[in-house]
């Protein structure tokens, strides 16, 4: 008898396992739920809107017209980096 039990299970597993673990993990799901409560709704800013908000209260207080030439931003660069092919200045 016991044989035959065996072989049962082993051929009929899929079909019990299956709806099994869906009952386990339904119950699971809601039993979270229910220990934490309903989900907050929080609205929180995204990492690119905050560096957006930074960036723009950083420029408020300056003037936008006034930047540096490309000319003075090459003056400010490693010479390893940029000038390994340009001739010296004289």
């Amino acid at each position: 008898m016991w044989p035959l039990l065996w072989t049962a299970a082993r051929t009929y597993a899929p079909y019990v396992t299956f709806p099994v673990a869906v009952v386990v993990g339904a119950v699971g799901y809601h039993l979270e739920w229910f220990i934490r409560g309903a989900p907050k709704a929080r609205e929180e800013k995204g990492i690119l809107e905050l560096r957006e908000e930074r960036k723009l209260q950083e420029q408020e207080g300056t003037d936008s017209t006034q930047v540096l030439s490309l000319k003075e931003k090459l003056e400010f660069t490693p010479r390893a980096a940029l000038n390994r092919n340009r001739p010296e200045k004289s």
